[in-house]
């Protein structure tokens, strides 16, 4: 019989059914996860499951604590971790400027291994223990990331950009080799472990039509089967006027933006789009026809002046969404500071993005994006334990907010407005603590 670690605290998660979202909180509660395995148990209060368990031993106790779920963090680019606040540019602007230059480095083995430890390492500090994220377009870039993860024992998918055309030379690849690359690093990574690929076109303007063929060939090649999950696909979309304009131009025979997705066949419930802020009507009925998956991008699209998401028509349509940091466009990687961001956006839209539904778009609701919600985003048992443990008094300010604060939800308010990188002070990874502020 395995042995069981025991974890008294504070405990928040959220659970779905019917497309309702069910918040649940312990005041003073009890997780029990299974030592060997790394899967939960058992969750509930603290006095109702002491007569189940005997507690004597592996107990630690959290006290003006709270435990929730690890963030899960649905676009981000990890090549970006140096381009992060970088001044002044439109989106267009900012890759020549930028991104393109800095993602050249990552040729270079050495490097990509650095910076995959550093954005790990930053990601951990900050409660995010899973994330879907861009590479660069060498394959190194992917292995050093996985080879990382792997490590740290965490649940990440990643993918080699796919890019052909307007880009660098150095950045660019031929839609024949990235097939074969990308063929290549599933073999070696996909579903190794908690790892997962997922392919990755880098946006419509920078792959040829051979080359999104090829990236829908890849999903086709790598479906679910035999209880094992399929390849993902990640790309962009929507997120700039000028953007959009060079679609047009460049597949003029596509009604729109999601068209040219939609007609190279990479659209359906494992694609997910990220930013997708100027849609027509016609694009939100399509994405929701297709199942697609849609991660907004709060912070990067107020710092780089793209525009404001409307969460309230994904949410219509019946479109599954999450919210991301987009880390470098976004300016932090607290995903804390991210909630925030969309708040805002939403109130600037004339709607309210209250905190339970703002946790959950970080959490179980990005899981599902991820098709990932059966082991991730909850503490449903049998999931994988991936935890966060909250001071709840990081700062004099939220300490002081949180003693008027009569119920949960305004906790969590006073979280995704005040917090940041500080509120963080353990991560757990499958019930082993991996991080200690």
């Amino acid at each position: 019989m395995s042995q069981n670690n025991f974890f008294r605290g504070s405990i928040y998660h959220c659970v779905e059914k019917n497309g309702n979202l069910n918040p649940i909180y312990f005041d003073d509660g009890l997780m029990v996860v299974d030592n060997e395995t790394g899967r939960i148990v058992d969750v509930g209060s603290f006095s109702d499951l002491t007569s189940t368990w005997d507690t004597s031993n592996n107990l630690i106790h959290f006290q003006d604590r709270l435990i929730m779920p690890g963030f899960v963090d649905t676009h981000v680019h990890y090549p970006q971790y140096k381009v992060i606040a970088s001044y002044g540019t439109n989106l267009l602007e900012w890759l020549n400027k930028y991104t393109y230059l800095e993602e050249q480095r990552f040729s270079d083995e050495d490097y990509a291994n650095q910076i995959a430890n550093l954005f790990l390492d930053e990601l951990i500090k900050n409660g995010t223990t899973t994330v879907m994220t861009f590479c660069a377009s060498f394959k190194q870039s992917v292995d050093a990331f996985f080879s990382a993860s792997e490590k740290r024992n965490l649940r990440m998918v990643a993918g080699k950009v796919m890019m052909d055309r307007n880009a660098p030379e150095g950045l660019c690849d031929n839609s024949d080799d990235s097939y074969l690359d990308s063929k290549e690093l599933i073999e070696k990574w996909h579903n190794k472990g908690r790892l997962s690929y997922a392919v990755t076109p880098r946006f419509a303007p920078t792959s040829s039509k051979s080359q999104l063929e090829q990236a829908s060939k890849l999903l086709k090649e790598y479906p679910d089967s035999d209880g094992k999950k399929g390849v993902l696909l990640q790309t962009h979309m929507n997120e700039n006027g000028e953007e959009i304009e060079w679609v047009k131009k460049l597949f003029p025979e596509s009604k729109n933006y999601f068209g040219v997705y939609d007609d190279h066949g990479i659209t359906g419930n494992n694609c997910v789009f990220g930013h997708c802020i100027h849609n027509t009507a016609e694009e939100y009925q399509r994405i929701a026809e297709t199942g697609s998956k849609v991660a907004l991008c709060p912070t990067s699209n107020l710092f780089l002046g793209s525009g404001l998401f409307e969460l309230e028509k994904l949410e219509s349509h019946g479109i599954d969404v999450s919210i991301a940091s987009d880390v470098g466009g976004g300016d932090s990687f607290s995903m804390f500071q991210v909630m925030n961001g969309a708040y805002k956006v939403c109130r600037m839209n004339d709607f309210n993005l209250d905190p339970v539904k703002a946790f959950y778009l970080t959490t179980l609701g990005a899981a599902k994006v991820l098709n990932m919600d059966d082991c991730i985003g909850n503490f449903e048992v049998e999931k994988e334990a991936d935890f966060i443990v909250v001071d709840l008094n990081a700062t004099e300010i939220i300490s002081q907010k949180n003693r008027i604060s009569s119920n949960i939800t305004d906790t969590l308010f006073n979280l995704m407005t005040l917090g940041d990188d500080r509120l963080i002070d353990e991560v757990y990874i499958m019930g082993q603590r991996t991080f200690k502020k």
